[in-house]
């Protein structure tokens, strides 16, 4: 038997066993309805007993059952590709089973604040249709997107982001990992969506929204000792940090800015502040430090200086 059809012949006998309704994949003889049912993406012919209107109600509910049984063991399926269980060619075989070619795509991890299952069936809605939406646990939901020309995995994130909050009333916490281009390494996106959560927490960094690109420089620098992330910041030689660091409204500023990419105006709407009092926190931070974080430079070393403070309290 084909390896798309496999397990049906089980799932056919639990039917039997629950409904009464004796279904098979070849004729068993005499006179029997022959009908068509959907089992994993594909068409197979079964039979049962009988003719007439009986047996076509009968027809009719099994061929219900089986779809549903091939929904609810869709999700098992892509959890466990997710986590890198057995391998690309598991995932691979998934795409054929469900008829979804190969493309680039990306993983998303989400973390609504509530109502997860208003989160996981607006998250759905928004999907197109070889796209994928899971949840990973309780309060966890993963989503694998193909990608689209002209949208980048985080600006996907983003969009996310401010829907669930605009027509759900949902505000949620999303990692976004690299794209990959084939779905078989999906499993390395996933796990880097679910490190840029972990790392923005570690970090605590503002926003909802974090890829795992913008954690590189993290990575990079986690592998230090502790001796050596105090050598980094004495060859700094930039005062004024602990000021900085230890004022709960500076810092919050300057990483939403950063993450606005030094765009005031966004910066002054997600902080719901006045453009004037936003300057006069970064004028007041390049006073204390000497850091213009409003240039590209200044705003990298800000950056570098931000996550080795916080590594080191680790």
């Amino acid at each position: 038997m084909e390896e798309k059809f496999s397990n049906l012949e089980k799932i056919l006998a639990d039917i039997c066993e629950k409904t009464g309704v004796s279904a098979h994949l070849t004729p068993q003889g005499g006179e029997e309805t022959e009908f068509s049912a959907e089992w994993n993406g594909a068409a197979v012919k079964l039979f049962l007993a009988g003719r007439g209107e009986g047996a076509e109600r009968e027809a009719k509910l099994v061929a219900y059952l089986l779809a549903d049984a091939a929904r609810s063991d869709r999700p098992k399926k892509l959890n466990a590709i997710l986590l890198g269980e057995g391998g690309k060619m598991q995932a691979l075989r998934y795409l054929e089973k469900h008829n979804i070619p190969d493309a680039p795509c990306f993983a998303l991890e989400v973390i609504p604040d509530r109502r997860e299952n208003d989160a996981f069936e607006h998250i759905e809605r928004c999907l197109d249709q070889n796209d994928r939406v899971v949840m990973t646990d309780d309060d966890r939901i993963s989503v694998v997107k193909f990608a689209e020309e002209g949208q980048s995995p985080f600006e996907y994130g983003q969009f996310l982001s401010q829907s669930l909050y605009e027509e759900a009333g949902i505000r949620a916490k999303i990692g976004v990992g690299c794209e990959m281009s084939s779905f078989s390494e999906i499993s390395a996106s996933y796990f880097q969506a679910v490190s840029a959560i972990r790392m923005s927490e570690m970090l605590g960094d503002k926003g909802s929204v974090h890829s795992y690109r913008e954690y590189l420089l993290v990575r990079l620098l986690s592998d230090l000792s502790k001796e050596q992330i105090r050598e980094r910041l004495r060859q700094f030689s930039i005062g004024g940090t602990e000021a900085v660091f230890g004022d709960e409204e500076l810092i919050g500023t300057a990483e939403v800015f950063l993450e606005s990419d030094l765009n005031a105006s966004e910066t002054s709407r997600a902080l719901f502040i006045h453009r004037n009092t936003l300057s006069y926190r970064l004028d007041k931070i390049e006073r204390l430090t000497g850091l213009n974080i409003r240039k590209f430079p200044d705003a990298v070393t800000f950056r570098v200086i931000s996550v080795l403070l916080r590594l080191i309290k680790e």
